[in-house]
């Protein structure tokens, strides 16, 4: 098997309001804006970077898109990172919906919260077994 660097897999997600979606996920998860291509509130493809490598794909909820049967605030994302109590911070200051605390268990520490819309974000130590 070839160990390839590039990022492979993108979860893709679907916002009634991709803006503020983007918005929240940059300030407060700490994502890194790569690209939004779209007109006014209208996001037709958004790609966010996860500073350590990987990102998400997101867009608004539109009739004909490739999403178009993806409720929106419907998805559950996995992020690893060295700092979760950093980012559970950040989100209980912006007064985000934490749905699980930082806990420690056997494969790592992390937590569980969901954005303005619904979708659940988990954040941990655990990187696998690789």
């Amino acid at each position: 098997m070839t160990t390839n660097t590039r990022t492979t897999i993108w979860p893709t997600l679907s916002y009634n309001d991709a803006p503020a979606a983007i918005g929240y996920l940059v300030d407060v998860l700490g994502f890194v804006e790569k690209a939004v291509y779209g007109e006014g509130d209208r996001v037709d493809h958004a790609e966010l970077l996860w500073p350590t490598g990987g990102g998400v794909m997101l867009g608004s909820v539109r009739e004909g898109s490739a999403l178009g049967g993806l409720p929106p605030g419907v998805g559950s994302v996995y992020i690893v990172t060295d700092e979760p109590d950093a980012i559970h911070d950040r989100v209980v200051s912006a007064g985000g919906n934490v749905t699980q605390g930082l806990q420690d268990e056997d494969y790592g520490r992390g937590f569980t919260c969901r954005d303005p819309e619904g979708v659940h974000w988990s954040f941990g130590t655990y990187a696998g077994t690789q």
